[in-house]
Parts: structure tokens; sequence; C-alpha cells
């Protein structure tokens, strides 16, 4: 397939992503559907972020964290969907040694960041719900800019020390990789030694980044739910559950599908299965998390009309 390797067995010039070449029809069949949901997720994340910037009354820490998240989910589809249409068109499927590097770096850094962003956004959910009244004063500007940081700046230690631990591993001639991209869990599977240690620091990492979020949206839903059951009315309840649907809709689609692939054993679950589910997470919920904000949000529905009218001239409100 063209792939060249020098001598040197460290020296690695590239890889071949094998992605789904066992099923050379459904590839075009893919490549159509990956493009329009990528064109897909790129509207409606840049949309989120344009509507909380231009209506005022988006401009509140719920909407701060939600452009982050959309900016995230751009950046993360657009350091992986590119390459994998290419794969899907061009039947050699290579990507250069560098190129690999720098997806593994990025792919893995804004993925361990939505992690965190989420856990950050149910504590959002939480002081708004369960302290409105202290709302603006506990969750201010600095402290939201800070816990965005927080998000980004684990998510970049965490990939530098997965990642860089996983390209010190020697492959040995294997460059072959049996998926649609370079992540851990695939490249640790090229190594031609014992890879006891990586898999260890991955499976930390997998708890620190997936289960600790996780327990953290939990209680901070357990809260919440206590405190929409003790509002009277039953408008009030619908509105309070209202805020929180979407963030937890999110949560549990993102979150399933990616305990699926990092914290499942390898040897239970097929290739081609886990190739299926990292589609999705990859694909699927980015595109999905503007569809879910703003079909179950009435604000954004509303900013978005008027922000339509003001651009189209129209009056929608």
């Amino acid at each position: 397939m063209g792939m060249m390797r020098s001598t040197n067995e460290s020296n690695i010039t590239g890889f071949i992503l094998l992605g789904f070449s066992d099923y050379p029809q459904l590839q075009k069949v893919l490549f159509v559907i990956i493009l329009i949901l990528y064109l897909l997720t790129i509207f409606g994340n840049t949309t989120i972020i344009l509507v909380s910037h231009l209506e005022s009354k988006l401009h509140t820490p719920m909407y701060f964290f939600l452009s982050q998240l959309s900016f995230l989910d751009l950046c993360f589809t657009s350091s992986i969907i590119p390459q994998l249409l290419v794969n899907l068109w061009d039947p050699m499927k290579n990507i250069t040694y560098g190129g690999c590097v720098v997806q593994l770096y990025v792919s893995l850094a804004l993925g361990s960041t939505e992690c965190v962003l989420l856990a950050v956004m149910s504590y959002d959910r939480y002081i708004a719900i369960c302290r409105p009244l202290h709302y603006t004063v506990l969750m201010h500007p600095r402290l939201c800019m800070a816990l965005a940081s927080l998000s980004w700046l684990s998510g970049v230690v965490t990939t530098l020390v997965q990642s860089t631990l996983t390209l010190q591993l020697p492959f040995c001639g294997h460059y072959q990789v049996d998926h649609f991209i370079c992540e851990v869990p695939v490249l640790i599977k090229l190594a031609c030694v014992d890879t006891t240690f990586n898999e260890a620091e991955l499976f930390v990492a997998s708890i620190i980044f997936l289960i600790v979020p996780i327990f953290f949206i939990l209680i901070s839903y357990g809260y919440i739910a206590q405190a929409v059951l003790r509002i009277k009315s039953a408008s009030g309840r619908k509105k309070a559950f209202g805020t929180c649907s979407s963030h937890m809709t999110v949560v549990i689609i993102f979150y399933g599908t990616i305990i699926f692939m990092y914290l499942q054993p390898a040897n239970s679950r097929s290739k081609e299965q886990g190739k299926f589910v990292s589609l999705f997470y990859t694909v699927v919920t980015p595109m999905l998390n503007p569809v879910i904000y703003t079909l179950r949000n009435k604000e954004v529905k509303w900013a978005l009309k008027k922000v339509l009218g003001k651009i189209m001239g129209l009056n929608f409100i």
C-alpha cells in the first residue's frame, strides 16, 4: 500500500488505518452519511456559538458552558472526520506518522476536556436549581472562566501523559491499525512488548475522566431531583426539569458510548463492534448536541428566531 519504513524499527513513516475495509460496499455509503453529519455538526454547533454570543439574554453561565461544548465538538470532529472521509474514499487508507500523532494528541485532549466540561455543566445546573437566589453571585464570570480553563487544562495534561507513553512503545513493523482513528487503545495493541503498564495507566485515566465525572454528575442530579420534588407547582417542576433534561440526555449518550469503549475488557467485544461504537461518539454525538439543546430549550429557539429575524430583516417574535 505504498507504506514505507526505515531500517530503524522505531522510525515509522506512517500507518494504514484499515477502518471499514472489510465492508467495501458500505464505505461509500458511510462516506455520504458521515459527510452530511459532519456538515450538520459544523452548522449546528456554529449556530449555538453565534446565537449565544449575539443574544444578550443568553449571556449566562449555562450558555457560556454550552458555547464551550459546541466549540469542543467542532474541534473534536474536525480532528477526526476529514481524515476518516479521505480513508473511506481512498483505497490506500494511509496516514502519515505525524498526522497520526497530531490526531492522537488533539482528539484525546478534546475528548478528555469534554468529560470534565459535562461535569462542570452539571454543577452549574445544581447551583441554578438548588441555590437560585445565589446563582449569579456564585457562578460569576471569573469562576466560569476558571472552570472552563480547568476542563481544557485537564484534557491537555492527560493527552501529554497518555499519548506520549503510547508513542514510546515499539511497534516492530506493525503499522496496520485496525480502526479508523489513531487512539490509545488501538495503538497499544500494535506494540510488540509487554503493555501492562500502559493498559493500567489507561484504566486509571479512564476512571479519572469517566467514572469520577459521572459520580459527580449523579450526586449533582440527586440534589437537583430533591429540589425539584419540593417545588409545589407543576409548571415550576416542568421548568426546572426542562433546564436539566437536555444536559442529562447529552451525558447519557456521550458517557454511555465512551465507557463501552474504554472500560469494557477488550476481549469481550468484537473489533467491528468497537469501530461502530467509536463512529457513534466521534460523529453522531457531536451532531446531536446542538439538536438536543435547541429542540428542548425554549430560550435557544427564541434567541435563534430573534437573531435570524435581525439578519434577514424580518420580525419572527
